[in-house]
């Protein structure tokens, strides 16, 4: 079920959005709800932002030598 919401925003901005959906062939409306799903599922951006940090420090580790690919495939 859809349900309506109300929004207030500036005038030319709203115009030029809905130019923009237009060239797009699709509507503002259509273009906010694809807006509003992605907002809902964005992950927590700390999290996302340290998980990062963390393999970009990872990066950086060395192993003092180089694995072959039967070394990398043991179990």
């Amino acid at each position: 079920m859809l349900r309506n919401i109300t929004l207030s925003a500036d005038e030319q901005l709203i115009a030029r959005a809905r130019e923009k959906a237009g060239a797009a062939h699709t509507t503002l409306n259509v273009e906010f709800r694809k807006w509003l799903e992605s907002y809902a599922s964005t992950q927590d951006e700390a999290a996302v932002t340290k998980f990062r940090d963390v393999m970009r420090q990872l990066g950086d580790v060395d192993a003092g030598r180089n694995f072959t690919r039967d070394e990398m495939n043991e179990r």
